[in-house]
């Protein structure tokens, strides 16, 4: 446990599948943390994530926190969310708490309902904010465990974007991540030993199945069950994918299913290419501006920026204080280091 600081302050970037947090002592980054937080299935699935990464950061006297908690079904409206994760967490957090509200700066917690519009699913914005306080042109892609963001910079934060609605039109926001993204998302059908099979439209699989066949996946990304509750192994990711597509195991080589997992990693990677074609200010950037890749599916970042024909960097070679055992956790929880070092910059 890291020793209380004066001086320190964690980021927090509560998400309806996991918390992240973010330690920053004296301007650097010195602890990152994720811990999966269900939080579908009440407030309480918080109240253990957070103590579970206070027990892995250790205390300090300042708290920045951004969300995209708020949307899940736990909560019959957005403001609802917002204020009962900001209520929740002032319970949780002792010192003083302030809310990133996006464009409009910060909010303290008793204004989260009346803030909720400019303070709901603002993380994207903080990371793609403070980017461009390091970079004149870039596009952010993270692509975290069940959604990605791809997001302009140039200049500054180049969309007028202001919620997931927008985004969603817009193409910033594609429900394309690498672990929980049940597959029949990514496509209507797939190539299977030369014919295309119209996918089964049932939770059978997920990209985790993909990415772990393939053996991309990150073992510490991996915190969720999988689609039937059974074994994280090869040999189970393959069965889950031939069900799919209507078939056993048996009727395929490990080959086959693995090149069945290439084809949905394609698939997942054209949807992506796809949506940053229209992507708001995506024509003004440079050919060598950047793609920052970011989230626990940076490596299908770094493919969209080969895709592209863009350079790749991690968002953690950016920072410019940042402890060297934690440089992966830091670019895999953008959102949380983010708003920790916007906060730190001042309010």
């Amino acid at each position: 446990m890291k020793k209380p600081s004066d001086a320190a302050l964690i980021g927090w970037d509560i998400g309806g599948a996991h918390v992240k947090a973010a330690r920053i002592d004296g301007g650097r980054v010195s602890g990152v943390v994720q811990v999966a937080c269900p939080l579908w299935q009440g407030l309480d699935k918080l109240d253990a994530a957070v103590a579970e990464a206070l027990a892995a950061l250790g205390a300090a006297p300042r708290h920045a926190i951004t969300m995209t908690g708020e949307m899940t079904d736990l909560f019959d409206a957005r403001a609802d969310g917002v204020a009962g994760i900001a209520q929740r967490m002032r319970t949780a957090l002792a010192g003083d708490i302030s809310l990133y509200a996006g464009r409009a700066g910060w909010a303290q917690v008793d204004e989260a309902r009346v803030r909720a519009d400019v303070i709901a699913s603002a993380n994207w914005l903080a990371t793609a904010a403070w980017i461009a306080t390091r970079l004149p042109q870039a596009l952010l892609a993270d692509v975290g465990s069940t959604t990605s963001d791809l997001i302009v910079i140039d200049g500054g934060v180049a969309t007028t974007s202001c919620s997931d609605a927008d985004r969603l039109i817009s193409g910033e926001l594609v429900y394309a991540g690498v672990v929980r993204t049940p597959l029949m998302a990514l496509a209507p059908a797939i190539n299977f030993k030369g014919r295309r099979h119209r996918l089964m439209a049932e939770y059978f699989a997920t990209t985790a199945d993909v990415w772990r066949l393939l053996g991309e996946l990150p073992e510490h990304a991996d915190q969720y069950p999988a689609a039937d509750g059974g074994a994280k192994t090869v040999e189970a990711s393959a069965r889950r994918l031939a069900r799919m597509i209507g078939r056993d195991l048996a009727e395929g080589t490990m080959e086959d299913w693995r090149a069945l997992a290439s084809a949905f990693a394609e698939a997942q990677l054209d949807a992506l290419v796809d949506a940053c074609r229209a992507l708001p200010g995506i024509t003004a950037l440079a050919s060598d501006a950047p793609v920052v890749c970011a989230g626990a599916g940076r490596f299908v970042a770094a493919g969209l920026a080969r895709a592209l024909g863009r350079p790749a960097v991690t968002l953690g070679e950016l920072i410019a204080d940042l402890a060297p055992d934690c440089a992966d956790e830091a670019t895999t929880c953008a959102p949380a280091v983010a708003v920790a070092l916007l906060a730190e910059g001042g309010r």
